[in-house]
């Protein structure tokens, strides 16, 4: 059955409110493909990141699916995040159920407020955290983009899907180099400038871009 199909531009969050009630939230540069029948509630997340506070219906159960895993609702709210390689879950209210879409009898798990399951082909990472933290990884909703511990080479991905102006690593020694903390995606110069100041790391503008050099 076809869907209705729904996508954000770079720099572009953008709120949705579905046919059953339900509301999602898109990150920037985010697809998605909504099927809404009698009997189930299916989104297939094409690209990127969303944010999902689902309309309670316990004859539908509401379904993500990304990267051959579906996480499945009935009325809570979560965020699902499509990576090369990966699918990243993060629960703030209630209880979502990660499985194999294929219905194979593969990886599961359950999971309940505050958590973060990150799942790939061979397997479910699943972690606790507290409330709060779980809350701030959806913090690109208020325009903040939250790191801890993160490759400089996934942070600068992260940017470039909110700014035109792309960042680009010159070399791996840079990318290797691991950033923590929260930054506002539409202040890239303001993050750039504190790479600068606290890391061994050059910038250079060229062509539109921004190099970044390590030193």
């Amino acid at each position: 059955m076809p869907g209705h199909a729904y996508q954000s531009g770079v720099g572009q969050v953008r709120p949705l409110v579905l046919g059953d009630g339900s509301r999602v939230t898109l990150a920037a540069a985010s697809r998605i493909e909504v099927q809404l029948t009698p009997h189930a509630r299916r989104v297939h997340l094409l690209e990127g990141e969303a944010i999902f506070a689902v309309a309670r219906d316990p004859a539908r159960p509401f379904a993500v699916i990304a990267r051959g895993y579906r996480a499945v609702a009935v009325g809570t709210r979560f965020s699902v995040r499509r990576d090369p390689g990966s699918v990243r879950v993060v629960v703030t209210e209630g209880r979502v159920r990660l499985e194999d879409a294929a219905g194979t009898g593969g990886a599961s798990a359950l999971l309940p407020a505050g958590s973060l399951a990150l799942a790939r082909a061979d397997g479910v990472l699943v972690r606790r955290l507290a409330l709060e933290d779980a809350q701030h990884l959806l913090d690109w909703q208020q325009g903040w983009l939250v790191f801890r511990d993160t490759p400089l080479s996934e942070v600068v991905a992260e940017f470039n899907r909110y700014n035109a102006r792309k960042l680009v690593l010159a070399d791996e020694r840079a990318g290797a180099l691991r950033i923590g903390g929260s930054f506002r995606w539409d202040n890239e110069a303001g993050f750039v400038r504190l790479l600068e100041a606290g890391f061994p790391i050059r910038a250079e503008s060229v062509d539109g871009q921004i190099l970044l050099h390590a030193r």
